[in-house]
């Protein structure tokens, strides 16, 4: 049966509008982005088999462009590229000029958004300026799955060059699990140590994984 046959508060679209967005379910969510079916299956029907053959909403939206492609096409492709960075830039909105010490989740969701889709793990800075809002941010380092090799001195004189009178750090765990390690700890310490030689702040250290990141401020490791 079209979806145009459901009960008008069956329809994902107008049940969104109704409801709001938290009343769908992920593959509603991913019917509306998908608009139409294909033969013998709705948006909801398609929706549905991609999140069970990708293994989730978030495996769908980290794919790669050759998989994606694969069963949606370039032009799906394309489109969910430009809402991802759109989320991310509104995200960003959202925290310049703001004091990111009052608002911790919005620094977490951002950071989320910015890291957790790497399949290595990346290293990253929040440069902040004397009132704790945010000047930029930048991923500094790359690495394989098994981790990064962070310098401090890099980090010193990107701080520098930003004027930073304070940072967060971020990194991802490619392998889901947010936990810091004792290399996370110890290159946290590092860094805290060099940056305070020239009068720098590590306010946290942001750990990305699946769930929840993991604050090594929250966790009295720095």
């Amino acid at each position: 049966m079209p979806i145009t046959d459901w009960p008008i508060e069956e329809r994902p679209r107008e049940k969104l509008l109704q409801r709001g967005t938290a009343s769908l379910s992920d593959a509603e969510l991913l019917a509306i982005f998908l608009r139409t079916g294909v033969a013998g299956q709705t948006a909801v029907d398609l929706a549905r088999s991609l999140l069970n053959e990708f293994g989730g909403l978030r495996q769908l939206l980290a794919a790669d462009q050759q998989r994606f492609c694969q069963g949606l096409g370039l032009a799906k492709f394309a489109q969910l590229q430009a809402i991802l960075e759109m989320s991310r830039r509104y995200l960003q909105e959202q925290l310049i000029q703001t004091d990111t010490l009052s608002n911790p989740q919005e620094t977490r969701s951002y950071l989320q958004a910015k890291l957790r889709h790497y399949p290595y793990e990346v290293f990253s800075c929040l440069f902040l300026d004397n009132r704790h809002r945010v000047i930029c941010f930048e991923e500094l380092f790359r690495g394989t799955i098994d981790g990064a090799s962070v310098h401090p001195r890099e980090v010193v004189k990107r701080s520098l060059e930003h004027n930073a009178a304070a940072l967060i750090l971020a990194h991802n765990h490619p392998s889901g699990v947010a936990e810091p390690s004792q290399a996370d700890r110890q290159i946290t310490a590092h860094l805290k140590q060099a940056l305070a030689l020239v009068d720098i702040r590590v306010l946290d250290h942001i750990v990305i994984g699946e769930g929840e990141p993991v604050s090594l401020a929250e966790r009295e490791m720095i």
